[in-house]
């Protein structure tokens, strides 16, 4: 995890720059975070094989930041970094999680009123003492006390694309040990869902005690809970770095070695979720059956319990994907062979939400091309930001020409020719519901997309009509992130989605699955609603790294749990297929 270390540490150093109004500086460790945090490499590993020529390679990373990650790793500090924190003595992490405070604000704060961390906030909210600061007023204090209820509600909860890489790291040192014959993560992490409490893994092992050994002597064990012969408990330290909302987390794994004649029960068990499970002891009761994490028994006889397909079976019913055990009709569907055929990992053929150093991404086309090449995929569309947001340094007309002849080199110039890069737009609606950029360059991009990027606690009326609106305009074909939430930090807008689901199927607009880890918007009962509609979706990375394009993994994690098939989802097609739907 140390890249994810560093991450949140050159994010932090960022901030404390912004806190000063230094110019430049702040971005630039802000963007060098930002490839760490998603870098596949270990930055040790590159400084250990070319030293610090091998670190200035890395992208967004110069000579100056190079040094301080070779400080890093030499001393275990920053020196620099140290000393912006004794002049600032705040817990950046802690304040940016709520939504609103920015670098500004918590100088101003700590400047004013001493707050240094959640807590000195809260008390500041409460005692009525920020809003008679200059600039501030009574709804910046009701905002704020928002923002706080709302990272109490979701305290606990990691969100998955936070813990799943490292859960996966997990894994693969546990495989090593020959000891272990099968190993599975279960829980809500199995089923994908968008955020997790903790971690439950199932081994089957004839010599359990060397795998506790192994699993309690892991790399960032901060605390053993148990140990035993056949369940061990462990706290896990995370640095999640920017995409865990800047803020150092903990989180518990229980590994459990469980019998070959009762892993399938036990997966099926620890799989959940509760609701499921309860489901289906139900069926079994009703089939003069017991079902619990041993097996399926007929009084004190085992019917079975080897593997999930058999346990289903004897209830009567097909396999159930983990993504779709919710109780939320997929028990019903199993009984009478109705369950969807969702779309799967290897169905998406491009992305068609990503940015580029053109706005505010942190690799340019070509290596993001490149990228998604290497991922299998046919295409890749570029959606820049447009004009609104000026502090990402949103395209003009004038400049989506620019970029448009440099796409088109690439795709000249490119040995693939079954690949192509197609030039979109991530545009602004704004308040009134019209698009940052005039029909005449929207009609010139393969596609164009709109999202909500601002005012986003207008009324829940006037937000309604503010995107209904914009779904008219016939050269917008993708709205983008549809509610705007923003996972562990701020609720979705005040809007009446049914009723704009109901303007997307009318005026044939296609609806986001954003795979960004605090984003997942469509949520996965949105997406059953859409799905029932007959609305056409898409998943989208939405990212502003070529290494972030991974992320598409958790988009269709999500477009799993709301039971999309491949038809329902647009990226799923070729290329030629893709454009010719573009143009109905």
């Amino acid at each position: 995890m140390f890249n994810q270390e560093l991450a949140q540490i050159l994010y932090e150093i960022g901030y404390f720059l912004q806190m000063e109004d230094i110019p430049f500086k702040p971005y630039a460790y802000q963007k060098a975070a930002i490839v760490l945090d998603t870098l596949e490499q270990d930055a040790g590993e590159i400084y250990k094989k070319e030293g610090l020529k091998g670190l200035e390679k890395i992208p967004g990373v110069g000579k100056n930041i190079a040094e301080t990650i070779e400080e890093y790793l030499k001393t275990g500090k920053i020196k620099y970094f140290l000393e912006l924190r004794k002049k600032m003595p705040v817990k950046i992490e802690e304040l940016t999680a709520v939504e609103g405070i920015g670098p500004k604000t918590i100088k101003t704060l700590y400047k004013r009123l001493k707050v240094k961390d959640l807590k000195d906030l809260e008390k500041a909210v409460r005692a009525r003492k920020i809003r008679k600061l200059p600039g501030f007023q009574e709804k910046t204090e009701q905002n704020i006390l928002q923002g706080i209820a709302f990272l109490k509600r979701s305290k606990g909860r990691f969100l998955l694309g936070v813990i799943l890489p490292q859960v996966k790291q997990i894994l693969e040192r546990l495989k090593t040990l020959k000891e272990v014959e099968r190993i599975n993560v279960a829980g809500s992490v199995r089923r994908m869902k968008e955020t997790i409490g903790d971690v439950d893994i199932l081994v089957l092992s004839r010599n359990p005690e060397k795998v506790m050994d192994f699993f309690v002597s892991l790399p960032d064990v901060e605390k053993i809970w148990s140990k035993g012969t056949t369940r061990s408990s462990i706290r896990i330290c995370s640095c999640p770095g920017i995409f865990g909302m800047g803020i150092k987390q903990s989180f518990d794994v229980d590994l459990r070695v469980v019998p070959k004649k009762s892993y399938g029960s036990a997966l099926q068990y620890f799989t959940g979720s509760k609701e499921h499970n309860i489901a289906t002891r139900k069926i079994a009761i009703s089939k003069g059956l017991k079902l619990n994490e041993y097996g399926i028994f007929r009084n004190k006889k085992m019917i079975t319990g080897e593997t999930e397909e058999k346990v289903y079976k004897a209830l009567g019913m097909d396999w159930i994907l983990p993504e779709l055990r919710e109780n939320q009709g997929e028990i019903e569907a199993a009984l009478h062979k109705r369950l969807p055929r969702v779309v799967n990992y290897n169905d998406i053929q491009g992305d068609l939400h990503c940015h580029s150093k053109w706005s505010d991404g942190n690799s340019a086309i070509k290596e993001m091309a490149q990228m998604a090449l290497k991922m299998g995929y046919e295409y890749l569309g570029i959606t820049d930001h447009t004009k609104f947001l000026k502090i990402d340094n949103g395209l003009d007309e004038k400049r989506l020409a620019q970029q448009r002849k440099e796409i088109d080199k690439i795709n000249a110039k490119s040995q693939n020719k079954k690949f192509r890069v197609l030039q979109g737009a991530e545009t602004n609606i704004l308040n009134n519901g019209s698009i940052d950029i005039n029909n005449k360059a929207l009609k010139k991009l393969d596609y164009a997309m709109a999202g909500i990027h601002s005012n986003f606690k207008m009324p829940k009326e006037k937000m309604t009509e503010r995107i209904i609106k914009a779904l008219k305009n016939p050269y917008i074909k993708i709205f983008v992130h549809p509610t705007g939430r923003l996972l562990k930090k701020r609720d979705p807008y005040q809007c009446d989605l049914a009723k704009i689901l109901r303007a997307a199927k009318e005026f044939k607009k296609i609806l986001e699955i954003n795979a960004q880890p605090r984003r997942l918007d469509l949520n996965d009962r949105n997406i059953r609603r859409a799905k029932e509609m007959g609305i056409k979706m898409v998943i989208n990375s939405d990212a502003h790294h070529r290494d972030q394009l991974r992320f598409m993994e958790f988009g269709v994690a999500q477009a799993r749990r709301g039971w999309a098939e491949k038809k329902d989802i647009i990226n799923t097609r070729p290329l030629k297929n893709l454009l010719n739907f573009f143009k109905k």
